[in-house]
C-alpha cells in the first residue's frame, strides 16, 4: 500500500479504508476557507457490495492507497444483466463489469473503444474512457433569432442518448466531439 495525502486523490483511485475494504473514488472536493483548516470530502463505493460513502479528511491527512494496475481493454458489448463484457487485446481474456460501476458513463461506451480498467488481484474495479468520443447530434432546437454564436447555447440530442448543448450554428445529423468527462461539447469532428 502506498500513503497518499487526503488532497492528492482522485476519481478512480482505489483506497483502503480503516474497515480494511477497498473503495473506488467517485468524486472528491477540496474545501479552503478562509479562516480554518482546508478539508477534502471523498465520494466513495465499496468495492465488495456497492455501498457509497462520503468522508471528509483534512487536506494533509494520510490514506492508503491500494496497489492496482491499469490495463488496456476493448468494449466489446452489453450482455444485459450479466453486465459489460471488456477483452483484454494481448491475452484475449474476457472480463466482466457491472453496469452501476460503469454508472451514467456507459452511454459513452461504443464498441471496439478502447479503455483502462484499473484492476486489483484479477478483479476488475473502475473503468477510464477516453476523455472524447465523437457522436452524432440526433436532434436540435432551431436558432432563435438575435442569438450570436459567441455568447449562447441551444440544447441537442446526442444518437447516444445524451443531451447537451451546442453552438447554434450545429445542425441535426453534425458530429461533435464531446467530453466523457461532463457530457459536454468540445468541437465540430473533423472526419
Amino acid at each position: 500500500m502506498v500513503k497518499v495525502i487526503a488532497s492528492d486523490v482522485r476519481k478512480g483511485n482505489v483506497l483502503e479504508h480503516e474497515d480494511g475494504k477497498l473503495y473506488v473514488v467517485m468524486s472528491h472536493e477540496t474545501f479552503r476557507p478562509g479562516k480554518g483548516t482546508p478539508t477534502t470530502t471523498i465520494v466513495m463505493r465499496r468495492i465488495v457490495d456497492g455501498v457509497k460513502t462520503t468522508e471528509t479528511y483534512k487536506t494533509t491527512d494520510a490514506l492508503e492507497k491500494a496497489f492496482v494496475e491499469e490495463v488496456k481493454h476493448t468494449f466489446l458489448y452489453d450482455d444485459g444483466d450479466a453486465g459489460l463484457v471488456f477483452m483484454n487485446p494481448v491475452t484475449y481474456e474476457q472480463v466482466h463489469l457491472a453496469r452501476d460501476m460503469v454508472g451514467d458513463q456507459i452511454a459513452y461506451l461504443q464498441p471496439e473503444m478502447e479503455v483502462h480498467l484499473t484492476m486489483h488481484d484479477g478483479q476488475a474495479l473502475s473503468i477510464e474512457l477516453p476523455p472524447r468520443i465523437v457522436a452524432t447530434i440526433e436532434t436540435t432546437e432551431p436558432v432563435v433569432k438575435g442569438q450570436t454564436a459567441s455568447s449562447s447555447y441551444k440544447p441537442a440530442m446526442l444518437d447516444i442518448g445524451v443531451r447537451t448543448m451546442v453552438p447554434p450554428h450545429i445542425e441535426a445529423g453534425t458530429r461533435v466531439v464531446i467530453s466523457t468527462e461532463d457530457g459536454s461539447y468540445v468541437e465540430r469532428a473533423k472526419d
